[in-house]
């Protein structure tokens, strides 16, 4: 059995029209079509994808043909963007998620233990016991904070693939403890 990666990332906003603001391309199509082969550059169809929030602003049949086209186990972290009045968006209700979406969740990563959310926290559960924090939301806006870093698709600098633990925390080994 082939070895199990996992990724990171958020934001991705598939058919979001407002991030042509500030992203390099002309038209949705473009972005979401760039954004799906970075994906599919690094991830193979057992590894995990950890994706914190803002997921699709499509209508339920584009998101589920994008989501169909993502290999990997997707587990998403709810963002305001897959809120509808508090309620999950209808377009990602019936998608194919390998665990239920949620708000939050801690994962260990190399024995190290994970917080994610979508959005950036000052302090997290064990942050003064070196526990790290992944979030998005900012689009790249927030610098890294202690153990903490944005992994959305806007901070690594224009690849816009999903990350692993280990190449976002590359450099923040020695970062300080939050207490």
């Amino acid at each position: 059995m082939a070895y199990t990666q996992h990724y990171f990332t958020a934001d991705t906003h598939f058919g979001h029209s407002k991030m042509l603001d500030f992203r390099p391309f002309v038209s949705t199509d473009e972005m979401d079509q760039f954004i799906i082969n970075a994906w599919n550059s690094v991830v193979r169809p057992h590894d995990v994808v950890w994706h914190l929030g803002d997921f699709s602003c499509h209508d339920v049949a584009r998101t589920k043909q994008i989501f169909d086209r993502l290999p990997g186990r997707k587990r998403l972290i709810l963002g305001n963007h897959d809120l509808h009045h508090g309620e999950i968006r209808k377009s990602l209700c019936d998608l194919a998620w390998d665990q239920t979406p949620t708000h939050y969740a801690e994962v260990k990563q190399g024995g190290e233990r994970v917080i994610l959310h979508h959005y950036a926290m000052r302090t997290w559960a064990a942050s003064v016991h070196g526990s790290w924090h992944l979030y998005g939301h900012s689009h790249g806006r927030l610098p890294a904070y202690g153990r903490s870093r944005d992994c959305g698709v806007d901070c690594y600098d224009i690849s816009y693939a999903p990350q692993t633990f280990q190449q976002l925390t590359a450099g923040m080994r020695e970062a300080e403890v939050v207490s």
